[in-house]
């Protein structure tokens, strides 16, 4: 019978080290992994209509910055829309509501408007910007897009002749109707009153421009946002400025 070949002590320790290198080189190898998401500085340009991850992404970033939106659900809708206006707004780049370079760099830079006041609960109308800021303790919570006096002249309900302003000041709202509130120019929806027959509103159409009569307009699920979330509550402090 043939004896069993022993191998000498330094070539089994050998054997072993290369045993263990291609063992290890194995468990080591680079997993292929999918390609990450693209940055929120680059990619497609974006509009009403776009659908997919990249438009999840700018509804995460703008949900982020603070810029209201109704939910998170890679659909470029009219609420979307109204985010990026806002955030174009404050950006001080073209209002037009879509996701271009200047928007996605935007984006990237963490563009929000600061708060005027330091302290208190209470609304900020931004009527250079067309913002509508709610602040708590000097921090801006939610930004909002919103449409103001136009500073067009038109007839009034009495027949004199008036121009479509947002008065500056500090007031407190001192009304509110939970519903369509009919008045002479039309319905307001679920409105809060805050000086005499100017409210915070909420309307079918707000274009990036002041478009209003004196109100202050915001999407109708913006306005329902305000009402749920109790940032413009009766006795709530509203900053025109």
């Amino acid at each position: 019978m043939a004896t069993p070949r022993v191998l000498p002590v330094r070539q089994l320790t050998v054997a072993l080290a290369v045993a263990l290198v291609s063992v290890f080189a194995l468990v080591a190898a680079p997993v292929a992994h999918a390609a990450p998401a693209a940055s929120i500085g680059a990619g497609p340009e974006l509009r009403q209509g776009s659908t997919g991850p990249e438009v999840s992404a700018v509804q995460e970033r703008l949900t982020e910055l603070g810029y209201w939106i109704d939910g998170v659900d890679g659909q470029f809708g009219f609420h979307t829309e109204q985010a990026v206006v806002a955030l174009q707004k404050a950006a001080g780049i073209a209002r037009d509501g879509v996701v271009g370079p200047d928007t996605r760099a935007a984006l990237a830079e963490g563009v929000r408007p600061g708060a005027r006041t330091s302290s208190g609960d209470l609304v900020e109308i931004d009527l250079d910007r067309q913002l509508l800021l709610v602040v708590s303790g000097g921090e801006v919570e939610r930004i909002v897009n919103t449409s103001t006096g136009s500073g067009q002249p038109y007839e009034a309900s009495d027949g004199t002749e008036r121009i479509a302003t947002t008065p500056t000041g500090t007031y407190t709202v001192f009304r509110e109707v939970d519903s369509w509130d009919p008045g002479p120019y039309g319905a307001l929806y679920r409105p809060k009153y805050f000086n005499r027959g100017i409210a915070v509103h909420g309307y079918p159409s707000v274009p990036p421009e002041p478009a209003s009569k004196g109100c202050a307009r915001v999407s109708l699920a913006a306005m329902d946002w305000l009402w749920e979330s109790g940032s413009l509550d009766v006795h709530t402090t509203v900053l025109v400025r």
